[in-house]
Formats: C-alpha cells, sequence, structure tokens
C-alpha cells in the first residue's frame, strides 16, 4: 500500500488516499481541549459491509493509549526503548503474538523494520518543512504486504503518533500541539 495525506501541515486531520487513484482509503481525526490533543479518530472510509462501526482505530492522547478494531492499550504495554541517550530505538508491538517493529528516523524517514532492522515493514515520508519558492511534498506512507495482513491499523497509528512527538520536539513554538508546522 501506498498513500499519501492531503493535508501537508497537519497529519491528524487529514484523508490518506492511494497514490493510484487519489481514492480517500482513512480519514483522520482530531478533538482537541483547551490543554492540547484529546482523541484522534481513524476512519475507515470503505468500511466492509455488515461492520458495526467504520472506526478502526484511534489515539487517546490524555489517558495515553491506541485502540485498534475495539481494543485499548496503553502506551506502555506496547512499546520499548533501547540504546543510548543520543540514540534511542523504539520498538512497537501490539500483542505478543504479532511481530515487534522497530521504528526509526532519519533523513525526513520514519522507517519500521521487523527482524533486527532486516526486513522494511513500512516507511512514512515526511517532508521537512514547506519551501519559500516551490510547492511541499505531501507525507507519504509505504506498507508491505506483510505489514497490511496483520497490523495495518496500529502501523498506521504508531507512525502518526511517532511523527507527532518528533515535531512536538522540534516545534516548540505550536502552542497545545496542534500537530502541524
Amino acid at each position: 500500500m501506498e498513500a499519501f495525506f492531503d493535508n501537508k501541515t497537519n497529519i491528524i486531520n487529514a484523508r490518506i488516499c492511494t497514490v493510484l487513484d487519489e481514492a480517500v482509503m482513512y480519514s483522520l481525526q482530531t478533538k482537541f481541549e483547551f490543554q492540547g490533543r484529546v482523541r484522534t479518530v481513524l476512519r475507515d472510509e470503505n468500511p466492509i459491509p455488515g461492520s458495526s462501526s467504520p472506526v478502526v482505530g484511534a489515539i487517546n492522547w490524555k489517558d495515553k493509549s491506541f485502540e485498534v478494531h475495539g481494543q485499548k492499550r496503553k502506551y506502555d504495554d506496547l512499546r520499548r526503548t533501547a540504546g543510548t541517550l543520543f540514540h534511542k530505538t523504539r520498538f512497537w508491538r501490539w500483542s505478543p503474538t504479532r511481530k515487534e517493529y522497530e521504528f526509526s528516523y532519519t533523513h525526513e524517514e520514519w522507517k519500521a523494520t521487523i527482524e533486527d532492522g532486516k526486513t522494511i515493514a513500512g516507511r512514512f515520508d515526511v517532508p521537512f518543512r514547506p519551501h519559500l519558492f516551490s510547492k511541499s511534498k505531501p507525507p507519504v506512507i509505504h506498507l508491505t504486504s506483510t505489514a497490511l495482513d496483520e497490523d495495518e491499523v496500529f502501523l498506521l497509528l504508531v507512525f502518526i503518533y511517532e511523527e507527532v512527538k518528533r515535531q512536538e520536539k522540534t516545534n516548540t513554538s505550536m502552542p497545545g500541539g496542534t500537530g502541524g508546522w
């Protein structure tokens, strides 16, 4: 799967569209309160007939949890970090029976790998900053068939979470963490 975010400056309030025909696959909507983000909801725009709800995932910013297909789990149960002070590696796993993904950020790209960094499960290309004299590229997400089979929604949520947290650290002038440059 290769898709792009239609809102270049705010990935937590955007639609995720396929690169091939620009069809909308998912939409993201974030609820804000006075002190910042409360909840980001991921909706399937093409739900399976007979499904009860188009909401397939959510990031609960206040209670620090993810929801995937109705199951809710805390961040601390899903992630671990390893490495040194200057080079930390993030590991995410939805459940003990699933694969563990290693997330790293280099050169405007998040990368999720499995099997000790040998197999790429997904990439999330994020443009550095808007350009003054040219159009900036939209964020693009690539997920392999291995990732799509098991953890598509979970990986989408983790990529979004990691990028929002990275933007918060690099752009301290944004009060309330609106999630955009």
